[in-house]
C-alpha cells in the first residue's frame, strides 16, 4: 500500500480498533486458481502472533478455501469511513484556485499464513464469538443458543474455519494531514452536519489535529 509519512497509523491498538469497528474484510488470495476476493466478518484477536491473529469462517463450498490451503500468505483489507472531498471546502481555494478534488478514507491492510480449520468446537466457539461482537450493544440480543440445537449442528456442517496469525499490518489514516489548519478547519466544518459518512469523516480530520500541517 502507497504510505507517505503522513498518512501512516503504525499504532496496533488503533488498527485492531479498526478491524473491530468494521469488520467486514476483504479476503484476497493468489494461488493456483488465480485471484480470488471474498467478503467475510472477522474477529480480531491480541494473541496469536506479535500483530494479533484473525479469525472467521466460511461456506464449505467456497472455493477460496482450496487456494487458502495452498497459498503461503494472503490478504485481508478492511474498510472505514471514506468520502469524497471537494476542493471548495478549502479556504484557500477561494484564495488562489490552487486545489484540486480527493478522496479521504482509512483502511487496514492484514497479511498472513491462513490455517484451515475443520473442528466443530472451533467452529462452535467462533460463531458465538462473532455473534456476541455484533449482538452486543442490541437491547435484546440474539444468541446462538436461540436456535434449535439440532439447526445449529446442521449449519456448522456447512462451514469451514479459518485463523491467520497476522504477519504484517499496515495502517493507513488518510484524513486531510497533507492541507494547512485552515483547510482541515473547512474540510470540518463543510462535513458536519450531514451524517452518515461525512459526519464520520469530519471527527476524524478533527482528532488528526487542526493545528498542524
Amino acid at each position: 500500500m502507497y504510505q507517505p509519512p503522513h498518512f501512516r497509523e503504525d499504532r496496533l491498538e488503533v488498527q485492531h480498533a479498526l478491524i473491530r469497528a468494521q469488520s467486514l474484510g476483504t479476503l484476497v488470495t493468489a494461488g493456483p486458481g488465480g485471484l480470488q476476493a471474498n467478503h467475510i466478518p472477522f474477529l480480531v484477536d491480541a494473541d496469536g502472533s506479535p500483530h494479533g491473529r484473525l479469525r472467521a469462517h466460511l461456506a464449505r463450498a467456497n472455493p477460496q478455501l482450496l487456494e487458502l490451503a495452498a497459498v503461503e500468505e494472503c490478504l485481508v483489507v478492511f474498510q472505514g469511513p471514506q468520502l469524497y472531498i471537494s476542493p471548495s471546502l478549502y479556504p484557500t481555494k477561494h484564495e488562489h484556485g490552487k486545489a484540486v478534488p480527493t478522496w479521504n478514507y482509512i483502511t487496514v491492510h492484514a497479511w498472513g499464513r491462513p490455517q484451515v480449520i475443520d473442528d466443530v468446537t472451533w467452529l462452535r466457539r467462533q460463531v458465538n464469538d462473532l455473534t456476541t461482537h455484533n449482538e452486543g450493544t442490541r437491547p435484546a440480543p440474539w444468541y446462538v443458543s436461540d436456535a434449535p440445537e439440532e439447526f445449529v449442528a446442521a449449519q456448522l456442517k456447512g462451514i469451514v474455519g479459518i485463523e491467520i496469525p497476522i504477519a504484517r499490518i499496515e495502517g493507513k489514516w488518510k484524513v486531510s494531514q497533507n492541507r494547512p489548519a485552515i483547510d482541515k478547519a473547512g474540510v470540518v466544518e463543510g462535513l458536519r452536519g450531514n451524517g452518515g459518512e461525512a459526519e464520520a469523516m469530519a471527527a476524524l480530520v478533527a482528532a488528526r489535529g487542526m493545528s498542524a500541517p
